[in-house]
């Protein structure tokens, strides 16, 4: 089944899909095995920083040898892709999802962009995934630049993405203090449009706020903050009560942890009590 199928089927059935990122063979495995426990679909992430780190061969051969062995259904995809070319290479690397994110720039240009990778993804069969609006990214604070309902029906209408990332209160990192999500606005984007809403920045957000967005329309939740954090926790605290040198002995005590947090996190988003 397509990605795209995938969100609209999940649409269909009030639930999302956990979108988590991934850095490493360590990571890589966490997702999978919580993903396995849970008997879950998965979308794996890539940003440039970790297609840079791993190479890009490299770590789409990694995620689908993955997804193979465990035996999950899953999708590889680019995170916030942020050029064409990347796009590009990406697609002609097998990726099943790609996402553009021209958010910075105003709304025609946003459009013009957009547009351009859904003409390219086309022909690869390919997801696509655009933000609207300001989801504040590391180091960035949230102020406004909310998605309107309006922009969100003209946006979807003249680029033709499948999946949108919308700013309702989120933001990329963790958060100073207990975000709020504009739920009212997010019901207004709904009505307004049936593509596959994405929330950004899912890190440090309450389960229950999770959940009530997964209700009113969210179908899509990225996942990648929680996930370094909790694997460089567990790791500084595995090497200063150890004199261990052997990474292959060390690392596989920060996986646990991710486990542990990822199998909470399918829990919520498939709204399990």
């Amino acid at each position: 089944m397509t990605l795209q199928d995938k969100l609209k089927q999940y649409q269909q059935e009030g639930k999302a899909l956990l979108a988590t990122n991934f850095y490493n063979f360590e990571t890589l495995k966490s997702v999978l095995v919580a993903a396995s426990q849970m008997k879950t679909p998965v979308i794996l992430q890539l940003t440039r920083s970790s297609i840079e780190y791993m190479g890009l061969k490299e770590a789409v051969a990694l995620g689908r040898s993955g997804l193979s062995d465990y035996g999950i259904e899953g999708w590889i995809h680019l995170d916030h892709g942020d050029s064409v070319d990347l796009v590009k290479a990406c697609l002609d690397a097998g990726f099943d999802s790609v996402m553009i994110d021209a958010s910075e720039k105003n709304i025609e240009e946003n459009i013009r962009i957009s547009s351009e990778v859904v003409r390219l993804a086309a022909s690869y069969g390919a997801n696509v995934e655009a933000e609207l609006g300001y989801v504040a990214k590391l180091g960035q604070q949230q102020a406004g630049g909310f998605t309107t309902a309006e922009e969100a029906s003209m946006f979807v209408e003249q680029t033709g993405v499948n999946a949108l990332a919308i700013a309702i209160g989120s933001a990329h990192g963790f958060y100073k203090s207990t975000p709020k999500l504009d739920i009212e606005r997010l019901k207004e984007i709904r009505r307004a449009t049936d593509v596959a809403l994405v929330l950004h920045g899912s890190s440090g957000i309450p389960h229950d706020i999770v959940k009530d967005a997964i209700r009113n329309g969210i179908v899509k939740v990225n996942l990648a903050t929680e996930i370094k954090d909790t694997f460089m926790r567990a790791l500084k605290n595995a090497l200063l009560n150890s004199d261990e040198i052997d990474l292959r002995k060390v690392f596989p005590k920060a996986v646990t942890p991710v486990i542990e947090l990822l199998t909470e996190k399918y829990r919520v988003v498939n709204l399990i009590p």
